[in-house]
């Protein structure tokens, strides 16, 4: 699991200068694969580091909470312990970061090493109370 899941093909089927919002589903590992604390610490090093790459592209965390139970649908493999709402003013500012040496070199790592599973899903808006200045 590494920028190497980036899925290309699925992006380039995409307005590259839409905005997009990625949805972000973590689930962490017991202990971090670097032996560095838990799953959930290596991912603060991975957020620490990847939020300043986020908003000097423009973009910014929108929210981020605890998956708490799975209210609607089949519980199996639909467990997740995190997620995330990241808003991007363009598909190529993602596209930008994530294919970047400096988030493949720093970033990276530490979410490999916290998480044991993390799914992206690229939206398009449809509706929304929140409004990116």
């Amino acid at each position: 699991m590494g920028v190497d899941l980036l899925n290309v093909r699925g992006l380039a089927e995409l307005d590259r200068e839409m905005p997009v919002v990625m949805v972000n589903l973590m689930r962490f590992r017991e202990r971090s694969l670097d032996g560095d604390g838990s799953g959930w610490d290596a991912y603060l090093r991975y957020s620490a580091l990847t939020v300043p790459m986020i908003k000097a592209r423009g973009g910014t965390l929108l929210w981020t909470g605890d998956a708490k139970a799975v209210a609607l649908g089949q519980q199996a493999g639909n467990q997740w312990d995190y997620l995330a709402l990241v808003y991007y003013p363009t598909v190529s500012a993602f596209i930008d970061m994530m294919t970047s040496a400096d988030y493949e070199q720093r970033c990276d790592p530490h979410r490999t090493n916290g998480c044991a599973e993390h799914v992206i899903i690229a939206t398009k808006e449809a509706y929304s109370k929140f409004k990116v200045v």
